[in-house]
């Protein structure tokens, strides 16, 4: 991989069949592996991120023998035992390590929502550059039918928007087989690896091969279509096996293991696209000289103390332009307060806005993180 010197921030995605060894129970010692891998990376100076599945297989455990009662779906009923259980284990081997760990239960709601998008967005970011490792996992207990569109389906695609929501620069999915095949090995003797997809299209369906690679609802196709939204948001990708001696270490050093699916933008680019096409109206935030050089000039976020006038009715969580005295577009961000809130505060510093507002979202009023700057030429 040959931009391995690139990767910082990295989401490495645990499937069920990994975390089971195939079995019907979690295995505690593929579970300490991952966590040492991990947090040898976070030590080294990288910023991990783990969604994992196995908190139904640790219900399913705990509830063995344990008549099933109706009126619940069941999967639910499993994750709720199971969950807290299979923090507690990752908890304890991370602090075996030394490393700090944080829980994070996501729906789609909170992707598609767009202050819990920007709330869930700031916090996993936050947590990351403090040290810690999210451990994230969907919140099967509330989520509700698939055909409402309330979950992921799988942790596959959990896996892909995380990335996309944290602009990961390496999704590492990790199970049972060690990455995509030319045909189906279960039925195909002479089946090979592919060990670079540069682009991914409709043809790639034939080469998926098993649906399934064990416990999970993720098999090869899921996987692909998590490949397909990371790489468009310009995330590099891997689907590998997780039995391979260290995989994640040697992702992240540059091995090549597994199927390498290359990012088709940059992450700039499809960010600055995304809020582009979101951008609504005339959502204006003008700033003055001082501002507009800490953006431009040294990359900072932006402060309620340089801002001159909020224009136009946005909210907390909407995508605004930037622009300086002279009318020039600097760039694009989420504000993390509405065109009112930032109108009362203007020009003051930012340790006064609990006092003036009542409340206080951060000291920004766009933080660096969900800001992108426009080039002129």
């Amino acid at each position: 991989m040959s931009k391995n010197n690139e990767y910082k921030r990295i989401v490495v995605k645990a499937g069920t069949s990994l975390l089971t060894k195939g079995s019907d129970r979690l295995n505690i010692s593929v579970v300490s592996d991952i966590v040492s891998q991990i947090s040898g990376l976070q030590a080294g100076g990288y910023q991990m991120v783990m969604v994992t599945s196995g908190a139904v297989a640790v219900g399913r455990e705990v509830l063995e023998g344990i008549e099933k009662r109706g009126g619940i779906p069941e999967r639910q009923v499993l994750a709720a035992v199971g969950q807290g259980r299979l923090m507690n284990i990752y908890d304890g081997e991370f602090s075996k390590k030394g490393t700090i760990s944080a829980q994070a239960l996501l729906s789609r709601g909170d992707v598609n929502d767009r202050l819990r998008y920007l709330n869930v967005r700031n916090t996993i970011i936050g947590l990351i550059e403090s040290g810690v490792v999210p451990i994230i996992n969907e919140n099967d207990v509330v989520a509700v039918d698939e055909l409402t569109s309330e979950v992921f389906g799988d942790n596959d695609n959990l896996s892909a928007l995380v990335a996309n929501l944290i602009d990961a620069d390496l999704l590492i999915i990790l199970g049972t087989v060690k990455g995509m095949y030319t045909k189906d090995p279960t039925i195909h003797s002479d089946a090979e690896i592919v060990p670079v997809v540069e682009k991914i299209d409709e043809s790639l369906e034939a080469f998926a091969g098993p649906s399934s690679d064990g416990m999970g609802r993720g098999g090869m196709v899921t996987k692909i279509e998590a490949a397909k939204l990371a790489t468009s948001s310009g995330i590099d990708v891997v689907i590998a096996s997780g039995m391979e001696y260290k995989p994640i270490t040697r992702l992240a050093a540059g091995d090549r293991i597994g199927t390498l699916f290359s990012a088709t933008v940059s992450k700039l680019e499809s960010r600055k696209r995304w809020m582009l096409s979101s951008l609504r109206g005339n959502l204006v935030i003008r700033v003055d000289s001082g501002a507009a050089k800490a953006l431009k000039e040294h990359h900072r976020s932006l402060l309620p103390a340089g801002i001159v006038v909020s224009e136009g009715d946005f909210g907390r969580g909407d995508i605004v332009s930037i622009v300086d005295s002279g009318g020039t577009n600097i760039g694009i961000g989420i504000t993390n307060y509405s065109a009112d809130d930032l109108n009362k505060i203007r020009k003051i510093r930012s340790d006064k806005i609990q006092s003036i507002l009542g409340y206080q979202y951060g000291d920004e009023a766009i933080h660096k993180n969900n800001l992108v700057l426009v080039e002129h030429s």
